[in-house]
């Protein structure tokens, strides 16, 4: 398991939450969903074993948001 930081461009409003909660949710191996609107970031865990990072960051980009920076950690 993978705690991953996204950094995102174009976050303006608060349906972009929803968006991309719901987006990162319907992802396999992902849990512990949180949109940090204001600080422009997206944090979750990863089952690595399920998914990867790259395929996150491909949805994200499919519905509009562009990931500037990516920062993971494993969970212990």
């Amino acid at each position: 398991m993978k705690k991953v930081v996204m950094k995102l461009d174009d976050l303006t409003c608060p349906s972009c939450l929803t968006k991309i909660e719901k987006n990162i949710k319907n992802q396999p191996g992902t849990d512990n969903i949180k949109v940090l609107f204001n600080a422009g970031k997206v944090k979750f865990t990863l089952d690595d074993q399920q998914n990867t990072v790259d395929k996150i960051k491909d949805g994200m980009e499919k519905i509009g948001y562009q990931v500037k920076t990516i920062q993971t950690s494993e969970v212990e």
